[in-house]
C-alpha cells in the first residue's frame, strides 16, 4: 500500500525575491520587463528557434509579449518570475512554478525562457538552483518535477545536468502549436535533494571558477558520484 507519510502539506509559493551571486529572481513586472525580454529573446539578438518548444511565442512586437506577461502575472495556478543577471538587473528570462499541489507536496519548474544573455551562463544554473532550494528547503515540497518535449534535447540535457532523474515519456501527451508533443518526465525527490544540492553548491562556489569565470570542475563531474550514491 506504500509507506505512511506523516507530514504537513507544503506551503504554496508566494511572490518573492530570490537572490544569488549571479542572478535575481523577482515577480513579473510586465510593463517594465517586456522591452528587455523581447530584445533578448527575438531576432536580431536571438535565433528564430528560441521559442520552438515553448507554449507561446515568438511575438510580433513588444506589445504582444507584454500582453502575455500580464496574463502570466494574473495566473492563479502558476507563479512566474523574471530572471535578471545581477550585474545589471536587466530582465533576461522567465521561469515559473506550476502544477503546484501542496497537499501532495509536488511542484514543477517550467515555462523556462533563457534569453541569449542568460544561455549557458552560471546565472542560468543558479536560477534553477534557487527555485529548487526554495521549493525543498523553505516551502517543504517532497517532489520537484521538470517536464519537456521529448524532442527537446537541450532541455533534456539540462535536466540531467541539474540532477533531475528521468522517469519516462508520456506519449501523445499534448498538442502544442498544432503539433504532437510526447513529454519527457524528470524529477528530484526530497530524499535525493541533499546530494543534488551539494553538487550544485559545489559547482556554484566561487572557488570553482578562475579569474576569467571559467569552471574548474564541471557540474556533471561533481554530480556523478552523488547520483551514483
Amino acid at each position: 500500500m506504500g509507506e505512511l507519510v506523516d507530514r504537513p502539506p507544503a506551503q504554496p509559493p508566494r511572490p518573492t525575491v530570490l537572490r544569488g551571486r549571479h542572478v535575481l529572481l523577482r515577480p513579473l513586472r510586465p510593463t517594465e520587463d517586456a522591452e528587455a525580454l523581447y530584445a533578448d529573446s527575438h531576432p536580431p539578438a536571438a535565433p528564430d528557434g528560441l521559442w520552438t518548444y515553448l507554449f507561446t511565442g515568438p511575438y510580433g512586437d513588444v506589445a504582444a509579449l507584454q500582453g502575455d506577461l500580464e496574463e502570466m502575472a494574473r495566473s492563479e495556478d502558476r507563479l512566474f518570475f523574471t530572471l535578471a543577471r545581477l550585474q545589471d538587473e536587466r530582465p533576461a528570462g522567465i521561469a515559473s512554478y506550476l502544477r503546484i499541489t501542496p497537499d501532495h507536496a509536488v511542484i514543477e519548474i517550467g515555462n523556462i525562457l533563457f534569453g541569449v544573455s542568460l544561455q549557458r551562463t552560471t546565472a542560468a544554473t543558479e536560477a534553477i538552483y534557487l527555485m529548487a532550494a526554495h521549493a525543498f528547503d523553505e516551502l517543504g515540497y517532497r517532489r520537484l518535477e521538470w517536464k519537456c518535449n521529448a524532442l527537446n534535447a537541450p532541455s533534456r540535457r539540462a535536466a540531467d545536468r541539474l540532477g533531475f532523474r528521468f522517469e519516462g515519456v508520456f506519449r501523445h501527451h499534448m498538442i502544442v502549436k498544432g503539433r504532437n508533443r510526447d513529454t519527457a518526465w524528470y524529477a528530484i525527490t526530497d530524499e535525493e535533494w541533499p546530494a543534488v544540492k551539494a553538487g550544485l553548491q559545489a559547482w556554484l562556489a566561487e572557488a570553482n571558477f578562475d579569474a576569467q569565470g571559467r569552471q574548474r570542475v564541471s557540474l556533471a563531474a561533481l554530480m556523478a558520484p552523488r547520483q551514483r550514491g
